[in-house]
């Protein structure tokens, strides 16, 4: 799904047991959590498995198309 937005989004996957401390900071208390950020400032979230539409829906959102 990222790969399909031609670069206008970034994924970065954080293995939380070895980064305790943003799953701290971040508050991330399920996997998987998923958090969109901007400028360094968290602007949207989701906690769960979500299907292909909902996650394109999430990334429309985000990206504004």
């Amino acid at each position: 799904m990222v790969a399909k937005q031609e670069g206008k989004v970034v994924m970065a996957k954080v293995d939380i047991d070895d980064h305790t401390d943003l799953a701290i900071e971040y508050e991330v208390s399920a996997v998987p959590t998923v958090l969109a950020m901007k400028n360094g400032d968290v602007v949207d979230k989701f906690v769960g498995i979500k299907d292909e539409d909902q996650l394109e829906a999430f990334i429309k959102k985000l990206i504004g198309a």
